[in-house]
C-alpha cells in the first residue's frame, strides 16, 4: 500500500510515522525543505528513543526510516492508495489542496482530511469523485494516541468507509464512526470542560487552583482544565471554541468565553508563550486544595455538563453510545466514559442536578438533554 501524507508538521509527521511502522510505503510531502528536515529529524530520534526502551531494534528502526520518502511536491503520487492532507485549518486552502491531488491520483485513490473541526461534505464537493473523500481524525500525538474519528461526507460511498476503516484497523487504531457535524465527537463532547470551568472560575466560584485541584483529585482527570487550556494554547482552544459556536449556529452551550478571549488578544497563550492562566517563566503552578464540599460540588457541575453533551450527541445520532464513550476515553484519555459514567451516578441524580442548574440560571445552556429525560422516565440506562 502506498500513503501519501500532505503537511510534515507534527500530525502528518505522526500519521506518516504510524502508517510506515505498518509496512506502508509513505510520501511526506511538503512545501518546506527546512519542515521536512525536522520532521525527519525528528523521527530519527524517536525511533532511537524506541530502541532504547527496547520496543524495536535497528532493523525495525531502518525499515520505518525506509519506508518513507520525503518530497517537497505531488510528482509521482498517481499511484498512491491513500492521500491524507494535515495541513492548515483553513477550508479553502485545502479545498484547493484536494482539487490539486485530484489532478493526480488515480480513480480508486481515497482522498482524506485529517480536520478536527471543518466540513467534510465541504472538502469532498470541490471534488469531480466526492463519493472518495473521507474525514480521519488522529489525535495528538498520533502515534501513541489509539483513536481516529471517521467521518464520511454526505458523498462518501460505503466502500469507501469501510476501506478506510480497514485501513485504520491495520494501522493498530481505533475506529470510531462519526456523523459530519461541527466538532466530531471529541471537540464537541469535551467543551464543558473548558466553558463550564471558565464559567465557574468567572462567577468567583472557586480559583483556577481549585477547580484544576478539584477535576484531577475528585473526577480523576489527568489534567486540570485550566493547565490543559495552557498546554494546548489559548489561540487554539479559543478557535476551536468560537467555530463550535458559530457552526452551531450561536448553540448558548459553546459560547466563548471573554476571559479566555481577553489572555488571546494579550498574547498570553499558555505554555508556548511562557504565560497564560499560570505562569511558566517562574514556575507559578501552585496546586491549591479547596474545601472538600467546594470540590465535590465544582467536579460534579463540570462532569453533570460533560454527561449532558455526550447525551444531547447520542440523542441526535453524532455517534453511537459507544462510540461516544470510546471516543472520550481513547482520544482525549478521559477516566471513563460519559455514558458509562452517567449510568454509574444514576439517571435520576443527573437530570435532578442538570434541572438545578436550569432552575438557578434560567440560561438554555443548562437544558437536560431529552434523552436523558426520556430515558429517566422510561427506567432506561445506556447499558443495561
Amino acid at each position: 500500500m502506498k500513503t501519501v501524507v500532505i503537511g510534515a508538521g507534527t500530525m502528518g509527521s505522526g500519521i506518516a510515522q504510524i502508517a510506515a511502522s505498518h509496512g506502508s510505503g509513505v510520501v511526506l510531502v511538503d512545501q518546506h525543505e527546512e519542515v521536512l528536515k525536522r520532521s525527519k529529524d525528528k523521527l530519527e530520534k524517536i525511533l532511537s528513543r524506541l530502541i532504547e526502551k527496547g520496543r524495536i531494534d535497528e532493523n525495525t528502526k531502518r525499515e520505518i526510516q525506509g519506508n518513507i520518502e520525503y518530497q517537497t511536491n505531488m510528482d509521482g503520487i498517481s499511484d498512491a492508495d491513500l492521500v491524507i492532507e494535515a495541513i492548515v485549518e483553513n477550508l479553502e486552502i485545502k479545498q484547493h489542496l484536494f482539487r490539486e491531488v485530484e489532478s493526480k491520483v488515480n480513480e480508486n485513490c481515497i482522498i482524506a482530511s485529517n480536520t478536527s473541526s471543518l466540513s467534510i461534505t465541504s472538502l469532498a464537493a470541490v471534488l469531480s469523485s466526492p463519493e472518495r473523500c473521507i474525514g480521519l481524525h488522529f489525535f495528538n500525538p498520533a502515534p501513541l494516541m489509539k483513536l481516529v474519528e471517521i467521518i464520511p461526507a454526505l458523498h462518501t460511498s460505503n466502500d469507501i468507509v469501510s476501506q478506510s476503516i480497514a485501513i485504520i484497523e491495520s494501522w493498530g487504531k481505533l475506529a470510531v464512526s462519526v456523523k459530519d457535524t461541527p466538532g466530531f465527537i471529541v471537540n464537541r463532547v469535551a467543551r464543558p470542560f473548558y466553558s463550564e470551568s471558565l464559567r465557574i472560575y468567572e462567577e468567583g466560584i472557586c480559583d483556577k487552583e481549585g477547580i484544576d485541584w478539584a477535576m484531577k483529585h475528585v473526577a480523576n482527570f489527568r489534567m486540570g482544565p485550566f493547565e490543559l487550556m495552557d498546554f494546548i494554547g489559548h489561540d487554539v482552544n479559543y478557535a476551536v471554541t468560537e467555530s463550535m459556536y458559530n457552526s452551531y449556529h450561536q448553540e448558548p452551550r459553546y459560547k466563548p468565553s471573554f476571559t479566555q478571549q481577553r489572555l488571546v488578544e494579550a498574547g498570553w497563550l499558555g505554555r508556548k508563550s511562557g504565560k497564560g492562566f499560570y505562569n511558566y517563566t517562574d514556575g507559578d503552578l501552585t496546586s491549591n486544595k479547596p474545601d472538600e464540599q467546594l470540590a465535590e460540588t465544582v467536579a460534579h457541575r463540570v462532569v453533570l455538563m460533560l454527561i449532558n453533551e455526550a447525551a444531547d450527541a447520542a440523542y441526535y445520532r453524532i455517534a453511537s453510545i459507544q462510540d461516544i464513550d470510546l471516543a472520550m476515553t481513547k482520544g482525549v484519555n478521559y477516566p471513563k466514559g460519559l455514558l458509562q459514567w452517567a449510568d454509574d451516578m444514576g439517571l435520576e441524580k443527573v437530570v435532578h442536578g442538570l434541572d438545578s442548574l436550569f432552575d438557578h440560571y434560567h440560561e438554555e445552556r443548562y437544558r437536560c438533554s431529552p434523552l436523558l429525560r426520556n430515558m429517566l422516565k422510561e427506567g432506561k440506562s445506556f447499558y443495561a
